[in-house]
């Protein structure tokens, strides 16, 4: 085959090649080449039935069953025209593809303008298949799209988007990004419905306002409520970062007053290397979380606080202050239970250290001054007439350990003080410090853990593991104190666990010092994978014995005078990288039964499937069946992705039930259908959140995401179901689709 070489007008670039069955001309000057013409240039290569070139205006003129492609974009048509080196001309009524967003369409003219710059007219658009058999599933139609790719900006002009031939949404003009850059412009509305508001539609705007500041303004108009606003503003700065959220709702017709929220998270940094932190929700009334759930990002909804702190390290102490606040939102109703809200610190000023010593032994320290004063507007408890106490406390706790550590075993000493001073606004009522209202006590404690790590090689139904024995012994004394009357600021009973049976301490927080003289066994086994260290089974058991009754109970009750507590066992298990079974046990010898458990188990298989199913028992107070999944439901393969999108049709169903066994009705559900067509895909979810006893509330929302464009519909499903269902995988997580569309009128 002929072949011809050409400089480059400009030397530092790859020199053009041009191959055909024959070619005529001077290289130098200009070439005409027929029959299976192949010009190339670095990664640009221009395929074409007849092609001339002329070295001296360097410009290409091709015809005939034309392709042009570069950087894995390509271009097919009938003619082109091009400046080779400045990357300007035209192609008439081409065919394209884009490879960043596998996805393309048919222009009557492409105009190539420069490298970062092109205008197409009489342009479509889509990711589904383009075979010619019938329409695209979906089509974006414009008179005129300009791309500057120099500044990420796509602009659409005269554009419709069709969904099976229905025209869906119509602009004057879209603008978009043209990678996953950020741009200024209208987002796709973002419909709901729900069981309270009703119907509701969003429109964001996006304000791209510079590299480190953006903002999302959200107009929300509802049928029951009326007309809204949510706003997010995002900054980041050398020294600071963070973000602003804020919903009004000037008049909620449902309620006939003003609802809103303000939610502020920022991190900073102040000159002499200190940090600070502000994390503040605030809402406009006590059922504002039921009608607004998804702008109250709470694991508390009814319970906000307002954190602010500020804190330096040094080498072996931190010093910090903070101040906490919080805001109760109580409910009259009966059928709603009632919070005993923590108390507001106004407020806490400390220091903690860690100071190593001579010989090994270890000082730790923590004082700390606290204001302790009840949230704003907080009651007690409707049938309780007590008081709660408010004042201040100081308090130091302090240890001194020698810790002996070697591969096998371990031994750690530990001589702990716990010693809290109180000035109280008003003299205590009732106990032993009755009508006082300045009290100290100092509450010593011994310990010594002791623990070991025993291993073998083992053979398990024919495979190799390396097994663990792993015995574990707690002793500890802590002389009795009395604490009855005291204020309990900030301490609470510890839950029962394989972390806490291995405390000193049966409370958390410095108020409460359990009185103990007991000691705490229990041993592990683990079962490892010997060439990587993988845990594939854990089990163990942990009880603890009392060598004398504990008089300080919760709420200062009767003393404990059970010998032997209550028997945990737990264990856990990944045999198989598909399944993983997790289980803990409370078991009471005296009552011989099981007063507590946790059991759970999930498998996992690609394919988008899993399933995870979990028990909570806690006796006489809770039952809870919890059931998640992510399942095909119909799946099909009809081809590859060579023709713009991946031709995989099929349903898929997602989501998470909570059930009561007691109270018989379902807490909380999540309910999802996803089809994926191949070039876009479908979802339809629902969600019913309980409010009480009595009441919950439904939402229902539906998303269109389309392959390579953007997604119409409901804010975020998939973040949801990623929070309810554990293993969930979005259908296209590696599609690599382009930022949302912007609308701009």
């Amino acid at each position: 085959m002929p072949s011809s070489a050409a400089s480059a007008p400009d030397a530092t670039e790859p020199p053009i090649t041009i191959d055909a069955d024959d070619i005529q001309g001077r290289p130098d000057e200009a070439v005409t080449a027929t029959g299976r013409v192949d010009l190339r240039q670095g990664t640009l290569r221009v395929e074409a039935d007849r092609l001339s070139y002329d070295a001296r205006t360097d410009t290409a003129r091709g015809a005939g069953n034309v392709r042009l492609s570069s950087d894995g974009n390509w271009f097919s048509g009938p003619e082109v025209q091009l400046a080779v080196q400045r990357f300007e001309g035209f192609f008439l009524a081409p065919s394209y593809h884009i490879a960043r967003t596998n996805a393309g369409g048919n222009a009557s003219r492409w105009d190539f303008i420069d490298r970062d710059h092109a205008t197409a007219h009489d342009a479509t658009y889509t990711s589904c298949p383009r075979d010619g058999s019938n329409d695209p599933a979906w089509l974006l139609s414009a008179d005129r799209v300009q791309l500057d790719f120099e500044n990420n900006e796509g602009r659409a002009e005269g554009a419709v988007l069709r969904f099976y031939g229905v025209p869906i949404l119509a602009a004057p003009a879209f603008t978009f990004p043209l990678s996953d850059d950020r741009k200024s412009g209208w987002l796709p509305p973002a419909p709901t419905v729900d069981s309270k508001g009703g119907f509701q539609i969003g429109v964001p705007y996006y304000w791209n306002i510079a590299p480190n500041r953006d903002m999302t303004l959200t107009p929300v108009v509802s049928a029951k409520r009326g007309a809204g606003l949510e706003t997010e503003f995002r900054y980041l700065q050398p020294t600071y970062d963070g973000v602003l959220k804020v919903h009004t709702l000037p008049n909620d017709t449902l309620a006939n007053r003003s609802r809103g929220a303000v939610r502020l998270m920022h991190d900073g940094a102040l000159p002499g290397d200190t940090l600070y932190r502000i994390d503040a929700l605030r809402v406009s009334d006590d059922d504002y979380w039921k009608d607004f759930s998804h702008n109250v990002s709470s694991i508390t909804p009814r319970l906000l606080d307002a954190d602010m702190k500020v804190w330096r390290h040094f080498d072996t102490w931190t010093p910090y202050a903070r101040v906490k606040r919080w805001q109760v939102l109580q409910q009259l109703d009966p059928a709603s239970s009632f919070i005993e809200a923590p108390y507001d610190r106004l407020p806490q000023v400390g220091v903690r250290m860690m100071q190593p010593l001579i010989g090994g032994i270890q000082l730790g320290m923590e004082t700390e001054f606290n204001r302790f004063v009840n949230p704003h507007g907080y009651t007690p408890e409707p049938q309780s007439t007590a008081r709660r106490p408010t004042g201040s406390r100081t308090h130091v706790l302090g240890t001194l350990s020698r810790p002996i550590q070697t591969p096998g075993w371990s031994l750690v000493p530990k001589l702990a003080l716990n010693a809290a001073s109180y000035s109280l606004d008003a003299p205590l009522t009732s106990g032993p410090f009755q009508n006082r209202t300045d009290v100290t006590r100092v509450i010593p404690t011994i310990s010594i853990d002791s623990a070991w790590t025993l291993e073998r090689d083992a053979d398990w139904f024919g495979r190799s593991v390396r097994q663990t024995l792993e015995p574990r012994m707690l002793y500890v004394k802590t002389p009795y104190r009395e604490q009855a009357g005291l204020p309990n600021f900030d301490s609470a009973v510890r839950d029962f666990n394989v972390e806490s049976i291995y405390t000193d301490n049966a409370f958390s927080g410095v108020d409460r010092v359990s009185d103990s003289h007991q000691l705490t066994s229990g041993v592990t086994t683990r079962v490892l994978d010997p060439s990587t260290g993988a845990e594939q089974v854990r089990l163990g058991i942990a009880q603890r014995f009392l060598f004398q009754d504990q008089k300080v109970t919760p709420n200062d009750g009767a003393p404990l005078t059970q010998s032997f507590s209550d028997v945990l066992l737990f264990g856990s298990s990944n045999i198989s990288r598909r399944w993983f079974l997790d289980a803990a046990l409370q078991y009471n010898p005296e009552l011989g039964r099981t007063v507590r458990s946790v059991v759970g188990a999930r498998y996992t298989a690609p394919d988008y499937r899993t399933v995870a199913v979990a028990h909570r028992f806690k006796d006489g107070e809770s039952e809870q069946v919890d059931v998640s999944w992510q399942w095909p439901l119909y799946s099909r393969e009809k081809g590859d992705r060579s023709a713009g999108g991946d031709c995989r049709g099929g349903w898929y169903a997602a989501g998470r039930v909570n059930y009561s066994v007691l109270e018989s009705r379902v807490t909380d559900a999540v309910a999802a259908f996803e089809y994926d067509s191949g070039c876009w895909i479908g979802r339809i979810m629902a969600r019913r959140q309980s409010t009480s006893t009595r009441d919950a509330t439904t939402q229902l929302g539906f998303e269109i995401e389309f392959i390579g464009l953007s997604r119409l519909g409901t804010n975020n499903p998939i973040q949801v179901l990623k929070d309810n269902v554990p293993g969930y995988r979005p259908l296209r997580d590696d599609t690599g689709a382009p930022a949302e569309t912007r609308i701009t009128p």
